[in-house]
Parts: C-alpha cells; structure tokens; sequence
C-alpha cells in the first residue's frame, strides 16, 4: 500500500509539473510582446541654461529648467533600446540651430534635427542656405500662430515651396486646429511633406472623443503628405487627469482608434516629447502605450510607426551602428 501510495504521489507529482509548465509556457506565449525591429524617436528637445547666452526655453521656474543632452536621453530607463532620435527645436534664437547641429557631430544618437526659422521673415532664405547645408538639417517647425496669418501672404507660402523644392519637410505645433492648418498648408504646397506633431495637442478624455478634432482629422485622411506624430498622449492625459495619468493602453485607445482609421498605419510615427513627457509619465510607460496599442495590428505596423514611416517623413539617412 505504501509503495502504491507512493508511486500515485509520484506519477500524480510528475503530471503535475507537466501541468505546471504547459501552462507556464502557454503564459509566456501569451506574453510574449512583439517590439518593432529598431525605434527612432522623432521628438526630443535638448538644451544648455549654463551656456552664456542662457536659453528662452524652458523657463527658470520648470522643473525642466536644466542642462538636457543626448547623454541623458541615452542614459534614460526605456521599454526597448532607443538609439536614434530626430532632435526638434525648443529655442527661438537662430543660432541655437547651429548649436544642435554641432552637438549633433559628437552624438550618432542625433540622426535628424528639425530646426526653427520664420518663413516670410527677409532673412529666412539665407538662414534655410546656411543650416540645410548639413545633411542633419530636415526642417523645421512653425507654431501655429504664425500658419494662420502666414497662408494670406505669398512670401510665407514661397518659402514653405522652397522648402519643397530643397526636399526639407515642416512640423507644424499647436492645439487641435492645426490639423486644419495642415490640410490647408498640403493644398497650397502639395510637394511638402508635414508632420503634426503631438496628435494637435488634443485633450485625451478615454472614451471620450474631442469632435472638433476627430472632424480635423478626417478631413487629413487623403492628404497623404501629412504625417501625423504620435506623441504627448500622457501629456494629453494629464490635462484631463492631471494627478492620475493612466499607465494603460485602453484609456487612449478611443483616441489612437481615431488616427489609426483616418490617417493609417503609414502615416503614424513615434515620437516621445522628452524630457516634456517626464512631467506626466516615464518613457518605458509612453513607450509602451504605443507597443501595446500595435500588438494586434502586426510586425509590419510596429516596424513602420516607430522607424520605417519617420525614414519617409524625415529622409534620415542611417540608423546609427549600421
């Protein structure tokens, strides 16, 4: 009786683990997250206070207020390694573009920059010559204030088509209603190629869709020069839920549904906004949020949101360590 007891404990043992580990594995199976095969970051800021000439932004009272180098973002806890960024102005100051471009020499980390210039100002044309010079320049980005009176006069619209003609591309920032502005921008200047950065900076209320914006955003569905830059959707959040930033894909999936639908998949591309974003989550979260929304989309949506589309919008050259 013994022996019986024991073998039963034993086989009932054995079954048991066999149990055990098929399920395990079945768990791991149905964890296993697909990630693109690289990731560029189309949206990072960088600057110096220390540097004599200080810098407009951000402003001394931020908790941004600090020295942010590429070192940093390199150093940062991420979801999946992120060795390449497109680097977008956070000064006013014309020689500040200068200033990332020379940063940009010493960090492969840089693959891009998107710069700040005013077209229709009488010095942009030799400005543009100047910086566009370095195969890093891309563009640059206009805020909204200056599209809307911008459109009504020739030399604003001559320079965005020179823009055009030299194969630079603009980012385009601002609320809700530069969606607007970018439809009308693609009319004037089909050869142009846009990106929206910050989704038009749209409060992110869960289900619930801003209608202003959905109604932009179809109106960009067959403007197809104009990307759109999935980026600051914690920040969006926290406009709405500014001590409770939700860490879960569901909350923004209403509003990404929206962008996948009208603009598609290739026309989305990643981007983080750091260190802004840090104000309302941390990079391995927004990372993530966006991985988690692509995981039932496929490999090939992964690959072309978070590299493969910035390549088209930006005509970045090389991944860095290829």
């Amino acid at each position: 009786m013994h022996h019986m007891n024991r073998r039963h404990f034993l086989k009932s043992t054995a079954a048991g683990i066999v149990a055990a580990q098929t399920s395990l594995s079945w768990a791991a199976e149905k964890n296993k997250v697909m990630l693109p095969a690289k990731v560029v970051d189309t949206h990072t800021h960088f600057y110096d206070p220390t540097r004599p000439e200080g810098v407009p932004w951000p402003p001394k009272n931020s908790s941004l207020y600090r020295t942010v180098l590429p070192k940093d973002f390199v150093a940062l806890p991420k979801y999946q390694p992120v060795n390449a960024t497109v680097v977008v102005e956070a000064s006013k100051l014309v020689e500040d573009n200068q200033w990332i471009l020379d940063l940009a020499k010493d960090n492969p980390v840089i693959i891009g920059f998107v710069g700040r210039l005013t077209p229709g100002d009488p010095q942009f044309r030799q400005q543009l010559k100047r910086f566009a010079k370095n195969p890093i320049y891309k563009g640059i980005r206009v805020n909204y204030n200056l599209i809307e009176p911008g459109l009504s006069q020739p030399k604003f619209v001559d320079d965005l088509k020179l823009m055009a003609d030299k194969g630079l591309q603009v980012d385009l920032n601002g609320g809700p209603v530069t969606l607007d502005a970018a439809r009308k921008v693609s009319k004037l200047v089909p050869d142009l190629r846009i990106v929206v950065d910050h989704i038009g900076n749209v409060v992110i209320k869960g289900d619930e869709i801003d209608p202003e914006w959905q109604r932009y955003m179809e109106a960009l569905s067959d403007q197809k020069q104009v990307f759109i830059k999935v980026s600051a959707l914690v920040e969006g959040a926290s406009r709405h839920r500014p001590n409770d930033v939700p860490a879960e894909v569901d909350y923004y999936r209403p509003t990404l549904d929206v962008i996948w639908k009208q603009i598609g998949v290739d026309r989305m591309i990643f981007g983080s906004n750091w260190p802004v974003a840090e104000r309302a989550a941390d990079y391995v979260t927004l990372q993530k949020i966006l991985v988690d929304y692509l995981q039932d989309k496929g490999q090939a949506a992964l690959d072309k949101v978070f590299w493969q589309n910035s390549k088209v919008a930006y005509r970045w050259d090389k991944y860095p360590g290829e």
